[in-house]
């Protein structure tokens, strides 16, 4: 049996190490201080945005979003289902509603068009979700909603460095939204950030959080004091955090660099595998600068998704799916109706898609083991399933 080879595995080096140290040796460890300074500094030049908050996580961030829009009782929200669920739930939380749209099937992106058709008066904002660090037609995007006078929230959770257009993702529409969580490429543990480039969104969520108070401006010497002023929640990370943040940060083109080599190693590898008609290769659209945050794969036929996943693991390889549609989910249909059925291109996606271990220190041996075990499983349930054929007797 191959050594067990994790879906994720942190990159973490003596660079973060440092910074963590350097932290607690300065007492760097409430929220507000000067790593998280220098952290949204940095994003601000690299983005090329006026305004960047580090917030505790991506969803704090959305949250943020939708708060600082004020987003409220009857209103909706145009989004993808296949997402994380506080893409959606950073919308209910503020009353408001989610429309779940379907998804281009060759960038499992919000569809334009889909878009397009779902606009109605009650409609506020578009929500994209940068899927795999892939941008989203935000040409189209953008262009619907300056026609209907809708914001843009950018769920870059996945997106950090990548480009559509050559504009960094998350900084296109009205606000982007960022996550550091563990599993992506830059990391943090955990935090998130929410950049924008209109001054007055950036004031209001400055305020909504430092707990609804003009603490920012008191920090600043703007105020000789704070005090409550509008509603507001506690949204600031840690300088610890920001310290593992920023030593990622300086680190971003060679884990990225690292991080293409093996998306693009699966790519070449499994090439025959997708002439043969077995699986469903990537795809990455012409104006798309990816960041290689996911490598996903598409089994042909659905059914078999499960029993590849199955013997993925029974192989040591943590192989996984990814989101379930949020359409489809409990708390959807219960709530809205939604039904499978609605969305036919989420639920093929959904349902046959697999995701394979990609992280900079993956080796090549390893890689090159995963490869071939996915080869080895087709062929040998190409073999049962040909083996299992009914013999038609003759008449």
């Amino acid at each position: 049996m191959h050594t067990y080879i994790p879906f994720n595995h942190v990159s973490i080096g003596a660079e973060e190490r440092a910074a963590v140290l350097r932290a607690l040796d300065e007492g760097a460890l409430g929220g507000n201080g000067p790593i998280g300074a220098q952290v949204q500094e940095r994003l601000r030049g690299m983005l090329g945005v006026r305004h960047a908050l580090l917030t505790t996580s991506c969803s704090h961030a959305l949250e943020l979003a939708a708060m600082a829009l004020r987003l409220a009782p009857g209103d909706e929200v145009i989004m993808p289902s296949f997402t994380f669920v506080t893409t959606a739930s950073s919308v209910v939380r503020q009353g408001a509603r989610p429309v779940f749209v379907d998804i281009d099937e060759r960038t499992y992106n919000l569809d334009p068009e889909q878009v397009e058709q779902h606009i109605t008066p009650a409609t506020r904002a578009i929500l994209p979700v940068h899927y795999a660090g892939q941008g989203c037609e935000m040409d189209a995007i953008t262009d619907i909603a300056r026609r209907h006078r809708l914001y843009i929230i950018e769920d870059a959770a996945q997106g950090l460095g990548a480009r559509y257009g050559g504009r960094y993702l998350g900084a296109i529409g009205d606000i982007g939204c960022f996550s550091f969580h563990v599993t992506k490429n830059i990391i943090g543990g955990e935090g998130g950030a929410f950049v924008t480039n209109d001054d007055e969104i950036a004031e209001k969520a400055e305020i909504i959080r430092e707990k609804g108070t003009n603490r920012s401006k008191y920090l600043r010497g703007e105020v000789d004091k704070y005090t409550w002023v509008d509603v507001g929640s506690s949204f600031v990370p840690s300088d610890l955090l920001a310290a593992v943040i920023l030593a990622q940060l300086d680190r971003m083109e060679q884990i990225h660099r690292l991080r293409q080599a093996v998306w693009q190693r699966y790519q070449h590898g499994l090439h025959d595998l997708a002439c043969h008609g077995d699986i469903i290769l990537p795809y990455i659209q012409p104006e798309a600068e990816m960041n290689w945050h996911i490598y996903a794969f598409r089994v042909s036929d659905p059914e078999r998704r499960d029993l590849v996943l199955d013997e993925l693991k029974r192989r040591g390889i943590g192989a996984t799916f990814h989101f379930v549609p949020l359409h489809s989910a409990p708390y959807a249909r219960a709530r809205w109706g939604y039904r499978a059925e609605d969305l036919p291109v989420t639920e093929r996606v959904a349902a046959s898609l697999i995701r394979l271990p990609i992280y900079p220190d993956l080796t090549v041996e390893d890689q090159e083991y995963i490869i071939e075990s996915i080869y080895d499983i087709f062929a040998s349930s190409s073999r049962r399933a040909t083996h299992s054929e009914p013999v038609n007797a003759a008449v």
